[in-house]
């Protein structure tokens, strides 16, 4: 049992090691889509307990089951040497006991989908109500988040409760079946003592051996339960597993040189919505060149962003790069990390790991040197953050960097994607906590780069303001799903009327 015990518990942590590590990679695998449509706190769920039950049943059950298989088959060969009927008979009630149990786990796995459904909900909550902390505090809901919480966490404590009790109570029935073959035993044997064909030793034997396989069957009782909350949990992992990226990698390697973007027709619908968000939305962006896109809240904007290097797949039309020298590829046929290397977002909402300053800048650029790291602080309007830092480039920056500023964070999330040199940069909205003469630096010096690294920086802004608009080489305007006007800011306020309302101008704003 103590080399059982050693080889369970290392393979247990071995098998637990290899479980959580695929469904990291399948994780990081599976596109947004997914990811929009489960939460945090269930990923969370199927990382954790889901992957501690698979382990626990793996190695506990089939532990039991090669333990109960030899206790049993040396107890009914005891009691067979003894006399052959003082053996079938507990063998037959000890295999219907074992039937009881495993008809009831259809009933136990039903019931702990309902515990981890329960759990991804406490997760979930937990998850929101850490990460929207200063919401909560702003609006002063702290005791509807803990009301919030303490009714996820009862129903989960309820779901357990349930079946706990239903998995308790139906042990002593299999207990009691098996317990009929002590009585067969003691009936059975005093019968053969007193016909001379037993000794009253052997019965005394033979009655702890029924014992034995009394108390037996509750362990396996237990590890039925186990199993069937592995079931349960398995079933659930599988389901992440087998759950199939809907945006996979080309094998074209993508053109080099300046970089330009062009959609021809290309749409996109909500998931699970039969209404687009974009539609036969046509734009071209030539390499080098600075373009705003605007349009009314709920246009598209974010999702044609990301549409450039594959977030979104286009469910219509195509989107490309290339330009017009050198032709254009659909993106769809190139390598993916190839492409989001050369093709960077950075969204507006400005996420930094939990780590150093330099780690989260290091990200773009594994090999950065704390030069370049200077440079693209500098490109970024942000040569002054880590000078502020008390430990500098090692400072910590905290969860989601919550130790900076929001302007800080927008631009050292700007400077880690310049640090990356990409060929096209989208900015869906990530200078909005941008004052607009920091603005027009940071966009000024990466027109700039050219003139040092020799290629030039395509520019693409989703924009709200006025200020970022006015430095772009040309508007696009985003319409009924698409584009409906282009030209410079000027023409634009001539001819584009839906131009002119989004900016006001026609309320003398």
């Amino acid at each position: 049992q103590y080399g059982g015990g050693v080889m369970a518990l290392v393979i247990g942590q071995e098998l637990l090691y290899v479980l959580r590590e695929r469904i990291m990679l399948q994780v990081q695998r599976l596109d947004l889509a997914y990811h929009w449509r489960h939460g945090m706190g269930e990923i969370v769920t199927r990382t954790t307990r889901d992957a501690d039950k698979v382990r626990d049943a793996l190695i506990n059950f089939w532990r039991q089951v090669f333990e109960t298989s030899l206790v049993l088959l040396a107890s009914v060969g005891l009691l067979c040497w003894y006399h052959p009927w003082l053996g079938f008979v507990p063998l037959a009630l000890t295999l219907a006991g074992i039937g009881i149990f495993v008809q009831q786990t259809d009933r136990l796995v039903a019931l702990d989908r309902a515990v981890g459904a329960a759990y991804d909900r406490v997760n979930q909550d937990l998850s929101e109500g850490v990460n929207g902390i200063r919401v909560i505090k702003s609006f002063g809901l702290e005791q509807q988040r803990i009301g919030s919480f303490t009714g996820h966490v009862q129903a989960f404590m309820q779901h357990a409760r349930t079946a706990m009790a239903y998995s308790s109570s139906r042990i002593p029935v299999p207990q009691a079946i098996v317990a009929i073959g002590h009585v067969w035993i003691l009936a059975f044997g005093a019968w053969l003592v007193q016909q001379g064909k037993l000794n009253t030793g052997e019965l005394v034997a033979s009655l702890l051996v029924a014992n034995t396989l009394v108390f037996r069957i509750e362990g396996i009782g237990r590890v039925m339960q186990v199993f069937a909350d592995a079931r349960s949990s398995a079933a659930r992992i599988w389901e992440l597993l087998d759950e199939t990226p809907q945006i996979e990698s080309g094998q074209a390697a993508v053109p080099g040189g300046p970089l330009g973007v062009r959609l021809n027709g290309a749409g996109v619908s909500a998931n699970g919505s039969a209404t687009p968000i974009l539609r036969d939305c046509s734009l071209e962006v030539a390499p080098g060149e600075v373009v705003a896109i605007v349009g009314a809240t709920g246009s598209g904007k974010s999702s044609l962003a990301g549409l450039l290097p594959r977030l979104l797949d286009a469910d219509r039309g195509s989107v490309e790069v290339g330009s017009p020298w050198s032709g254009w590829q659909d993106v769809t046929t190139l390598n993916l990390d190839e492409l989001r290397k050369k093709v960077h977002v950075v969204p507006q909402e400005s996420f930094l790991f939990s780590d150093t300053l330099e780690a989260n800048l290091r990200l773009a650029n594994p090999h950065a040197t704390q030069q370049d790291m200077r440079r693209a602080l500098e490109l970024a309007a942000a040569d002054e953050v880590p000078d502020g830092l008390r430990d500098g480039f090692a400072t910590r920056l905290g969860d989601r960097g919550i130790t900076l500023s929001g302007g800080q964070r927008q631009r050292i999330c700007i400077a880690r994607a310049l640090l990356a040199r990409p060929s096209v940069l989208v900015l869906d909205d990530a200078t909005s906590a941008l004052d607009a003469l920091t603005e027009r630096c940071v966009l000024d010096n990466i027109r700039a780069l050219p003139a040092t690294s020799g290629e030039g920086i395509t520019v693409v802004m989703v924009a709200s303001k006025l200020s970022t608009i006015l430095l772009a080489d040309r508007v696009a305007v985003l319409g009924r799903g698409s584009v409906i006007a282009e030209g410079t800011h000027a023409s634009l306020l001539d001819s584009s009327a839906e131009y002119r309302e989004l900016l006001g101008a026609d309320h003398g704003q």
